[in-house]
C-alpha cells in the first residue's frame, strides 16, 4: 500500500474512532443532555398576593418526595385550577410568587420534577408523565377545586409533559410556552452526524400526541428563541387538533418569556376566558386503593386563611410509578 493510501486509511480510521467516541459519550450522558435539575430555589419563601400560599409535599407509591406549592384563591368555593410544568433548568418557586398575575382566581399546583428543587429522585420522561397524571388526579379530588376546569401550562421541556398529561387526563385547557415538536427532532438537528434516534430515550414526542388532544390549546412563542427554533413549534402547531391561539411575545427570548408582564397577562386572559365557558362533567380515572398519595402541607404564607384546616387534603390513589429510566439535556 502506498503512502497516500495509508494516510487515507489512517484518517478514515481516526474519523471512525472519533465518531464512535462521540456517539458513546452522547449515549452515556443523555440525562445531562435533556435535564438540568436546578436545586437552588429561584425565590426564597414565595408568596402570592392573590392566593393562600402553602408549601406541599406529595409522596408517590414508591416513596419519592415531590415538593412544590399549592396556592388557593381567597374567594371560597370550588374554583378552576392550573397545573404548571417547568422547563429543563427551572425551579418553580417563582410561580408561587407570580400566581396572582398569572392565574387570578384559580387554584394552582406548581411542583418541582424529581431531582429539581427539594424533590427527591432523578428526572426521566416516564416519571414526569406518570407523576403529572398522579398530581392531576390528586388536584381534581380537592374539595375546593372544580374538577371539570383544570388546565395544564407547560414551558419548554414542560410543554412535552403538559401535552402528554392532557392526552391521558380530562384537561380543560392547555397553554404551551415555547413548545417543540419533539426533543428527538431538536436532538437530530443538533447532532446531525449521530444516530440519535437509536440513542435517545427521553424523546418527548409532542407531535405524536397533538392530534389527539381534545382541549383548546394556546401557543406562546418567544420573539427570539435560540433553543426551540420556530420551525419546531410550527411542526407542532400544524398537528394540534384544537389550536385556539398562537402568539409571539414582543421583546421575549427563551429564558425571560414566562416572567414578562405581557406573557403573564396573555396567559391570565386566555385561561379566564376559557374557564368562563360551560364545562362538561369530568371523567376521572379510577385509582388503585392500595396506594394512597400522602400529602404534607407546610405552614401557610400570605393572607389570613379561612376556616379550612391546613391538612384537610384528600388523598387520591396513583398508578405505580416505574423505576428510573436513563438520560439527560436538550431544551431549556
Amino acid at each position: 500500500m502506498d503512502t497516500s493510501k495509508k494516510m487515507a486509511a489512517g484518517i478514515t480510521g481516526f474519523a471512525s474512532f472519533l465518531w464512535l467516541t462521540l456517539t458513546a459519550a452522547v449515549a452515556a450522558n443523555q440525562r445531562r443532555l435533556v435535564f438540568n435539575p436546578c436545586i437552588t430555589p429561584e425565590v426564597e419563601s414565595p408568596r402570592s398576593t392573590g392566593h393562600r400560599t402553602r408549601p406541599i409535599v406529595l409522596r408517590a407509591k414508591d416513596g419519592t418526595r415531590l415538593c412544590g406549592w399549592l396556592l388557593t384563591p381567597l374567594v371560597p368555593g370550588p374554583r378552576p385550577a392550573v397545573m404548571y410544568f417547568g422547563g429543563r433548568s427551572e425551579e418553580v418557586s417563582w410561580v408561587a410568587r407570580d400566581a396572582g398575575k398569572l392565574f387570578p382566581g384559580m387554584t394552582v399546583l406548581a411542583m418541582n420534577y424529581r431531582g429539581y428543587g427539594q424533590s427527591h429522585g432523578a428526572p426521566a420522561e416516564i416519571h414526569m408523565i406518570e407523576d403529572g397524571c398522579t398530581l392531576f388526579d390528586w388536584l381534581a379530588a380537592l374539595g375546593q377545586v372544580d374538577a371539570a376546569r383544570i388546565a395544564v401550562v407547560g414551558r419548554s421541556l414542560g410543554s412535552g409533559v403538559a401535552v402528554q398529561v392532557a392526552k391521558e387526563r380530562p384537561v380543560h385547557s392547555v397553554v404551551l410556552i415555547t413548545p417543540y415538536d419533539s426533543i428527538l427532532a431538536i436532538a437530530k438537528r443538533r447532532f446531525r452526524v449521530m444516530p440519535i434516534e437509536y440513542m435517545l430515550r427521553h424523546r418527548f414526542e409532542s407531535i405524536k400526541y397533538a392530534p389527539s388532544l381534545k382541549a383548546p390549546t394556546y401557543i406562546l412563542r418567544a420573539h427570539e428563541d435560540d433553543v426551540v427554533p420556530h420551525s419546531h413549534t410550527d411542526q407542532l402547531v400544524q398537528k394540534l387538533a384544537r389550536l385556539v391561539g398562537d402568539d409571539t411575545v414582543p421583546g421575549s427570548d427563551h429564558m425571560n418569556i414566562p416572567y414578562l408582564e405581557a406573557t403573564q397577562a396573555l396567559i391570565a386572559s386566555f385561561l379566564t376566558r376559557q374557564f368562563a365557558k360551560p364545562a362538561a362533567a369530568p371523567q376521572l380515572p379510577v385509582a388503585d386503593s392500595a396506594a394512597p398519595v400522602q400529602a404534607e402541607v407546610g405552614k401557610e404564607v400570605g393572607p389570613k386563611p379561612d376556616s379550612t384546616p391546613a391538612l384537610a387534603l384528600p388523598a387520591v390513589l396513583p398508578p405505580t410509578l416505574a423505576a428510573d429510566a436513563t438520560m439527560g439535556a436538550i431544551a431549556k
